[in-house]
């Protein structure tokens, strides 16, 4: 399993066309990808439980990757993160 801190740096956080590219970046993988803030996990794959997390600007979640390809899967989520998720 693969664990990273990332922090949310898109102006709106993780609304609607943000949790879109999060999870578009998970799609060509097979691995299990899990986040966490404050205390609760959400399932990446699924746009319900990241739009439920209600994540903003400058919250930091803990991204947790566990799958054959977990760490190409991880590499492609942080830098969809990093790069502001498609807002920056």
């Amino acid at each position: 399993m693969q664990e990273r801190g990332l922090t949310i740096k898109n102006p709106s956080g993780l609304h609607m066309r943000p949790a879109g590219v999060f999870a578009k970046a998970i799609l060509p993988f097979k691995s299990d990808v899990r986040f966490e803030i404050r205390g609760n996990e959400y399932n990446a794959r699924s746009m319900l439980g990241i739009l439920s997390a209600a994540v903003k600007r400058g919250d930091k979640i803990i991204l947790r990757v566990s799958g054959d390809d977990e760490e190409a899967c991880m590499a492609a989520v942080a830098v969809a993160v990093e790069s502001g998720l498609g807002e920056l």
